[in-house]
């Protein structure tokens, strides 16, 4: 069984600016995250010291499992990145808004609505999210050649 961490299988760089990150942060961050696990909390507020993209799929499994109904969780757990959201995960569209909200509030980025439509699988969150952070522009149909 694969850890979240290791679920993408992702290079870690560390964004180039890591953001000062306070004790008010911690507490909002400590407030959204609060029905999450407590290695997704301590893994945004290490990524929101640090920039450190390692954390990235710490955060993004936690805030997905947080939604994902009990039922589902053991698939989550086994998964290598190839559950797609609605099928295998029962990840509805208004599901999807809350782990959008929760994720743009953790990680202080703006998703916009247009972007969700290409998002299938875990593995195609990972890298929008990564995308989305980063800079870099999201390609769905360049990642699926790529894997």
């Amino acid at each position: 069984m694969d850890s979240p961490a290791s679920l993408f299988s992702v290079a870690a760089p560390t964004l180039a600016a890591a953001r000062n990150f306070t004790s008010e942060d911690e507490a909002q961050l400590r407030e959204a995250l609060k029905r999450c696990s407590a290695s997704t909390f301590e893994a945004a507020c290490q990524f929101r010291k640090t920039g450190n993209l390692e954390h990235l799929p710490v955060i993004i499994f936690g805030i997905i499992e947080h939604f994902v109904e009990s039922r589902f969780r053991p698939r989550l757990k086994e998964s290598t990145g190839n559950l797609r959201l609605a099928e295998d995960l029962g990840i509805d569209s208004l599901t999807i808004i809350e782990v959008v909200m929760l994720t743009e509030d953790t990680l202080r980025i703006t998703i916009n609505n247009e972007d969700l439509c290409a998002l299938r699988t875990l593995r195609d969150v990972q890298y929008f999210i990564e995308a989305k952070v980063t800079g870099v522009r999201f390609n769905a149909e360049a990642r699926e050649l790529a894997s």
